[in-house]
């Protein structure tokens, strides 16, 4: 089912955000939830919520979406064009075989149709249970994004680290990894996809 809405303006990272954060209160509310505590989850839950707003409110090309974000053309389309009632009865436990669809992007989808249909889209008010957090282990996730809200992309090492100072994760100062990133960083869904890589490959050394 593809979603037509019509250009709305408005911060387009303050939409993701919300998007993403949505997603992870539609995981957080569906019963088998344990069969997706993974943090690999993140970045991708993260993409698909600016691929959904990018191409909903914006009006971008699938083309210009891939550059801004740094995917490939198709990895977009399948994002936008997956059919999200189908990943929802996938999440739900109603279909025995995974369907053929992107499934960050049909919850991305989901939580796009909810928040819009409720006129909260970009709306500080969304929010994300704490219990929910910790169960999913992505505090400092949802910590990045509120620290960066407002930040312009691409952005270098220092500008972040202004942002986000303070925050600690699995006991490693924020600034500590900054400094491992490569730069510049082209949007908060790069950012969070590079800071779970680099805490991924730390795990295993």
């Amino acid at each position: 089912m593809e979603i037509i809405a019509k250009p709305v303006g408005g911060n387009i990272d303050k939409m993701a955000e919300s998007v993403f954060i949505e997603c992870i209160n539609l995981l957080g509310g569906l019963r088998k939830l344990v069969e997706y505590r993974n943090l690999t989850w993140l970045p991708s839950l993260a993409e698909s919520a600016y691929v959904i707003v990018m191409k909903n409110e914006a009006l971008k090309t699938y083309r210009e979406i891939a550059k801004e974000l740094g995917i490939t053309e198709q990895t977009a389309r399948n994002i936008a064009t997956a059919d999200e009632e189908k990943v929802k009865e996938y999440i739900e436990g109603r279909l025995e075989e995974k369907p053929n669809e992107h499934i960050a992007g049909g919850i991305a989808k989901l939580a796009y149709r909810k928040l819009k249909d409720v006129g909260r889209l970009g709306e500080d008010e969304v929010v994300i249970r704490h219990e929910e957090i910790e169960a999913l282990g992505i505090n400092w996730a949802v910590q990045v994004l509120s620290k960066i809200k407002g930040l312009d992309f691409p952005v270098e090492k220092e500008p972040l680290k202004e942002r986000l100072c303070g925050i600690v994760i699995n006991e490693k100062k924020i600034e500590e990894i900054l400094d491992e990133l490569e730069y510049p960083i082209k949007s908060p869904a790069e950012l969070l996809h590079k800071i779970k890589m680099k805490l991924t490959n730390n795990y295993k050394e």
